[in-house]
């Protein structure tokens, strides 16, 4: 990283959870689009909100630009990498929270899929019915809006996500 203060701060909250691998980077360099990937910086793996909030503040200290990145699956070129920034991979935080299934709802953490979060949700009788063709990311397919082929039943993912955690 140009950036040593940065990249040195970054190194110390989360060690081997801190990558400039040129191999690392070109896995996170851009989503299933068009587009030309374009590495990042650095690719950084947090595993909960503290940390997400830590790097956030320091990226923004810095001038910084973050790119969020989860499975990887969007077609829209969102997850694409800037050369003079980060990229955030959300898949250490992939755990469902809670199951609230008289209300029909749920928390979940950013990287939890629509397959994984529905394996959870079939022995309780009810199910996560947005279906954009990918086993995407809840996160991403919210940052979106995805759809799917149960859009008209069932609405999209901004009919059916109650509430978030943002971090900014």
């Amino acid at each position: 990283m140009k950036n040593h203060i940065l990249q040195n701060e970054l190194l110390d909250l989360l060690g081997d959870r801190f990558s400039e691998s040129s191999a690392v980077r070109a896995n996170y360099a851009g989503g299933e689009d068009i587009f030309d990937p374009i590495q990042s910086e650095a690719v950084v793996f947090p595993k909960n909100n503290d940390e997400i909030s830590f790097i956030s503040k320091l990226c923004n200290l810095h001038n910084v630009p973050i790119i969020p990145f989860g499975t990887g699956t969007s077609l829209e070129g969102n997850v694409l990498g800037n050369a003079k920034g980060i990229t955030m991979s959300m898949e250490k935080m992939n755990k469902i929270l809670s199951i609230n299934e008289d209300d029909f709802d749920c928390r979940v953490q950013a990287y939890v899929t629509r397959k994984q979060l529905n394996e959870e949700l079939k022995s309780k009788g009810i199910f996560f019915p947005i279906d954009p063709g990918a086993d995407a990311s809840l996160g991403g397919m919210t940052a979106t809006s995805a759809s799917g082929t149960m859009a008209v039943k069932y609405g999209t993912m901004r009919t059916v996500v109650l509430g978030l955690t943002v971090i900014l």
